[in-house]
């Protein structure tokens, strides 16, 4: 059985239809439905039953599909084990956070692009929280990694953020002293969330409050600029705004505890050496960026 339908039937089955499988693999759906059929004739069995809505998989299918995926797995395996040390080819598809992964991971994607001529690079940007498994992607990079998720994630970098205000805001309104004084201020925010500090060796959470609202740091950091408010932030965002005195940080006395970024992986066994590769050079990019993520602190 060619490996190529196998794959191409887990993409399938993962994806929940012939048209998304196409999508994630980057062939036509003609070809899709090609593999399919092949893969179904050799079996002798229906692996797919299709809907208006896509493909749901068969009893048969549930039972192949897990079969079909480790042996995929294992073949992608052998075929690096006996690649030319360094030399990567094949798919790589990515989850970037939209917030800052077209400003700075972007050039490192670009960069192994270069130095792998047969990689496949595939990139979504997206502040949303991706699937990585019904989505099939190979790795995602967050700002944020979930203690109770399954997946595997590996620390590649840390993220420090501040508060911030424009001077015109702070010489309208003033800026705040205390924690408590800070609720009293117009607060540039994603959503509802809570803003957290350290006071000594406590995290202190504070409900901000405001009229301004945005699902981009990238927006509120502009917005913040323009004199509306005061925004909690990554150094990464305001980084060229502080240097030019657009916006200064305020209430220094009360730090925002640190975050990270993370690579994550689904759960298996070993990263494939496409994602480890990835993995070391972003790394390498914090090493080599400490003033753009608040390193040099």
């Amino acid at each position: 059985m060619d490996i190529e339908d196998l794959q191409t039937f887990v993409a399938v089955a993962d994806a929940g239809g012939v048209s998304a499988a196409a999508r994630r693999l980057g062939i036509s759906k003609s070809i899709v439905s090609r593999r399919l059929l092949r893969v179904e004739a050799e079996l002798g069995v229906q692996l797919l039953a299709r809907t208006t809505r896509g493909a749901a998989l068969t009893e048969a299918g549930i039972t192949f599909r897990d079969h079909a995926a480790r042996a995929s797995a294992e073949i992608d395996t052998a075929k690096e084990t006996i690649l030319p040390t360094g030399e990567l080819r094949g798919r790589l598809r990515v989850a970037m956070p939209l917030t800052f992964g077209p400003t700075h991971f972007a050039p490192v994607l670009a960069d192994m692009a270069r130095q792998h001529p047969q990689l496949h690079i595939h990139t979504s940007y997206s502040d949303r929280f991706v699937d990585l498994i019904a989505e099939g992607f190979d790795c995602a990079i967050r700002g944020a990694y979930l203690q109770d998720s399954n997946l595997i994630a590996k620390r590649v970098g840390p993220i420090h953020g501040k508060l911030v205000a424009s001077p015109d805001y702070i010489k309208a309104h003033g800026s705040p002293g205390t924690l408590d004084e800070l609720v009293t201020h117009q607060a540039l925010m994603q959503g509802t969330e809570a803003w957290q500090f350290m006071d000594g060796d406590k995290i202190v959470t504070v409900q901000p409050q405001g009229r301004f609202k945005a699902d981009s740091a990238t927006a509120l950091a502009a917005a913040a600029a323009a004199g509306l408010g005061i925004a909690w932030l990554p150094d990464c965002i305001t980084y060229g705004y502080v240097a030019s005195g657009a916006l200064v940080p305020i209430m220094t006395r009360y730090p925002v505890p640190p975050g990270a970024a993370y690579v994550v992986r689904p759960p298996g066994q070993h990263p494939t050496r496409k994602v480890r590769a990835l993995t070391e050079m972003l790394t390498e990019y914090f090493k080599r960026n400490p003033d753009v993520w608040g390193l040099d602190r």
